[in-house]
C-alpha cells in the first residue's frame, strides 16, 4: 500500500508540473488563454472608441484578462499614467517635452478632414484660408471663390480632443470663432454640414462618408497615404504611453495593438495603420 501511495503522490507532482509548464511561456508569464489580470487605459476621447474595440477583441481571445477603457482627454490620460492611476495613457496629440516618457507607442494616425455640403463648388482651400474662415476673418463664401452666402461654421465643443487637434494644426492654436455652431460629436458635425448648403466643419477621417464633401488642403487630398506620409497637413497621432517599460498584461495588450491583427482592426474602424502588412500596400 505504501508503494502505491508513493506512486500516486509522484504522479500528482508530475501532472502539476506539466500543467504549470504548459500554462506559461518561456518568459515565465502566462501564455494564451492563461493571460490574467486587469489594466486601465485612460485619456483621449478620440482614441477611446478605438481602445474599446481593441479591448473587446483582446478580451475575446484572453478571457481571463480585463482591459478597462476610460476617457477624460489626452492631458488627463497622460497625468493618470504619471500618477499611477492608469496603466496606459491615450493621447490624440503630440506630447510636450514635459509629458514625454521613454515608453511612447504610435498606434495609428488620424486625419481631421474639412468638410462642406456636397453642392458647395469649393474643392480646395489653403491652410491659411481654413484658419481665416474658422476665426471669422473670412465670413462669406465669395471671399474664397464660392457663392455669395454667409459661411455657417460648425465646431466641436471646448475640451474636445478633435477640436484641440484642429485648433493646433489648422488654426496655429487660435480659437474657433464664437460664431460657430457647437456639436457634441464629429458625427453631429457631419449631420449638420450635410443639411446646410453653406456649412463647413471638421470631422475625423474615420467617419467620412458620401453625405459631405471633403476638401483638399493646400492641394492635398485627405487620404490614408497622405496622412501617413504627413503631406496632408491636418493629421494627428494616436499614441499610447506608459510610465515604465511594459511587462505582463500591459505588454501583451500593446503588442496585440501593434500586431497585424490589431492594426487591421484599427484600419477597419477608419484610422490609418502605422504597421501595414505587405497586403495593404
Amino acid at each position: 500500500m505504501r508503494k502505491n501511495s508513493l506512486w500516486i503522490v509522484m504522479a500528482l507532482i508530475l501532472i502539476g508540473f506539466f500543467v504549470w509548464i504548459t500554462g506559461y511561456g518561456s518568459s515565465g508569464e502566462p501564455g494564451g488563454s492563461q493571460v490574467t489580470g486587469s489594466i486601465t487605459i485612460a485619456g483621449s476621447s478620440s482614441v477611446q472608441p478605438f481602445s474599446e474595440i481593441l479591448a473587446e477583441e483582446f478580451m475575446a481571445q484572453y478571457t481571463e484578462a480585463r482591459v478597462n477603457v476610460q476617457g477624460g482627454g489626452s492631458s488627463q490620460g497622460i497625468e493618470a499614467v504619471k500618477s499611477g492611476v492608469a496603466d496606459i495613457g491615450a493621447s490624440s496629440r503630440e506630447l510636450s517635452p514635459e509629458e514625454k516618457t521613454p515608453y511612447e507607442y504610435l498606434i495609428a494616425k488620424d486625419g481631421i478632414v474639412i468638410v462642406v455640403h456636397p453642392s458647395n463648388p469649393i474643392n480646395d482651400l489653403s491652410l491659411e484660408q481654413v484658419a481665416d474662415i474658422f476665426t471669422s476673418r473670412i465670413s462669406n463664401w465669395k471671399e474664397v471663390g464660392g457663392h455669395d452666402a454667409d459661411i455657417t461654421l460648425v465646431s466641436r465643443e471646448a475640451g474636445s480632443g478633435t477640436r484641440e487637434g484642429f485648433e493646433t494644426l489648422a488654426l496655429d492654436k487660435e480659437s474657433v470663432s464664437d460664431r460657430a455652431l457647437i456639436a457634441n460629436s464629429t458625427g453631429a458635425i457631419r449631420m449638420i454640414v450635410a443639411d446646410d448648403r453653406n456649412a463647413i466643419g471638421y470631422i475625423s477621417l474615420a467617419i467620412l462618408d458620401y453625405t459631405v464633401k471633403p476638401l483638399k488642403i493646400n492641394g492635398v487630398d485627405p487620404t490614408a497615404e497622405n496622412i501617413l506620409n504627413d503631406s496632408y497637413p491636418v493629421n494627428r497621432p494616436f499614441i499610447y504611453i506608459t510610465n515604465e517599460e511594459p511587462t505582463g498584461l500591459v505588454l501583451t495588450f500593446i503588442s496585440f495593438v501593434l500586431s497585424e491583427e490589431g492594426q487591421r482592426i484599427l484600419h477597419d474602424e477608419g484610422v490609418v495603420m502605422v504597421n501595414p502588412s505587405d497586403d495593404d500596400h
